[in-house]
């Protein structure tokens, strides 16, 4: 679990369980590939850079050769109001180049690499980490008290405890002069208080973009590039603001990232072919595949919305060249185009013999019941039913003839149902206790 930056073999390594590659150790850093080749320079550039808070902040110092640090080494270094601890990030050429980029001179740089690290100096630097979070806490508190229009992003101690950095954000300028006492009262230490922006803050802070990774101003992206609206409508992106936007609630970096492919692109699309006209009506344009070089028109004087015709930027500049001549086409499609589509909208579609080979089940037809809406109590032919089914068996019995004489339906032609539930039991209601003692006699 520990990483080649924290220098440890064990498993527990610097705590981050592995996942240094992720925004741990080396966030926004810079592989030092010289120091890894072992390769003695004589002439040996001796600024090197410091990282703090796990590649939150960067700095650079000279490092005389009496102090033996080297990549990968947590140094203390001396500072305007104190000492600081860090670690060496980068040494050698690759600083050059790295103050190049920044835009840094040389001769601005005064500061020192005092010494190496020892246990006392990061038990130190633990204990400030462990500050910073509770700091943030009430620190967010007596801004919100004395009704300030900023917000406290991160918190970042020096390495003596001396000092304490405040970052926020705030649109507009800020008179802070009662919260730096309030800070100071509070806290007991040296504050310093620096604007930054969105985009800077999410890069302190960190987090997981919409793509699942690390948010690339946390790890990589040093510079931040304007974005607009515009770099989204040449990638024919929707205009939505919430899945255009990231952590920070600006528009997102990475669209800055394939803008360049798809202007080449684009430059061998015609200009000015919104609407086409044809001898059948006007067209719209209603989409365009950049990179499969398409374009998509479709009718707009018919009643009913036409189909989309997908046209090859050859033909739409033809049908261009020659609505500026005062000439109209057929159809948006060529002859040739046309032909083709009817043709393979005629082929046969040519079925295979599977008798024999696949056999269907037997479908049952269910019968359909009646839906009657009637009450149980108002069923009379349900009784007479189940008198007669007994009636049936019954019919040596000289009883039945009495029953069939004394039923209450007898003098009626209406034809008795048979009864589709035989399970059912009859009604035990007082007024229809003659036909079931009927029934009982019968059978006995």
């Amino acid at each position: 679990m520990g990483c080649s930056s924290c220098g440890s073999g064990s498993p527990a390594g610097c705590g981050d369980n592995g996942h240094c590659s992720t925004g741990g150790c080396n966030k926004k850093n810079t592989y030092d590939w010289i120091s890894v080749l072992d390769i003695h320079d004589p002439s040996a550039f001796k600024i090197v850079e410091v990282s703090f808070k796990k590649g939150a902040r960067k700095d650079f110092f000279i490092n005389e050769n009496w102090s033996q640090a080297i990549t990968g080494d947590m140094v203390v270094v001396e500072t305007d109001s104190g000492l600081d601890s860090g670690r060496i990030s980068l040494s050698g050429e690759l600083v050059r180049a790295q103050m190049k980029k920044r835009k840094i001179n040389q001769d601005r740089i005064t500061h020192k690499v005092i010494r190496k690290a020892n246990n006392r100096d990061l038990e130190k630097l633990t204990e400030a980490r462990k500050l910073e979070k509770g700091t943030l806490v009430r620190a967010r508190v007596i801004a919100r008290t004395l009704g300030l229009d900023m917000k406290i992003g991160d918190i970042e101690y020096q390495g003596d405890k001396r000092k304490a950095t405040f970052y926020y954000t705030a649109e507009g300028r800020v008179d802070f002069r009662e919260l730096v006492r309030s800070y100071a009262k509070e806290f007991k230490i040296k504050v310093e208080m620096r604007q930054i922006g969105a985009r800077q803050e999410s890069a302190r802070i960190g987090g997981i973009g919409s793509c699942g990774r690390e948010l690339c101003c946390s790890t990589w992206l040093s510079d931040f590039q304007s974005v607009t609206t515009t770099a989204a409508r040449y990638q024919n992106i929707a205009i939505n603001q919430t899945k255009l936007s990231g952590q920070c609630g600006r528009l997102k970096c990475c669209l800055n990232y394939e803008l360049d492919t798809y202007m080449d692109a684009l430059k061998d699309f015609p200009k000015g072919v919104d609407y086409v006209k044809t001898k059948r009506g006007k067209a719209s344009l209603i989409k365009t595949d950049i990179f499969k070089g398409l374009m998509y028109y479709s009718y707009t004087e018919e009643k009913t919305r036409s189909p989309m015709v997908a046209l090859g930027v050859d033909r739409v500049k033809e049908i261009q060249k020659m609505n500026k001549a005062g000439q109209f086409p057929e159809q948006l499609l060529d002859k040739a185009a046309q032909i083709e589509i009817e043709s393979s909208q005629s082929k046969e579609i040519e079925y295979a013999d599977v008798t024999g080979e696949i056999e269907l089940p037997s479908v049952r037809k269910k019968k359909r019941r009646k839906n009657r809406n009637r009450k149980p109590g108002n069923r009379p032919n349900q009784k007479n039913t189940k008198e007669n089914s007994s009636n049936k068996s019954d019919g040596n019995n000289p009883s039945n003839t009495q029953n069939k004489s004394t039923s209450p339906d007898s003098s009626t032609n209406k034809p008795i149902r048979k009864s589709r539930n035989k399970r059912r039991r009859p009604n035990r209601k007082p007024g229809n206790q003659g036909s079931s003692n009927t029934n009982t006699n019968s059978k006995e």
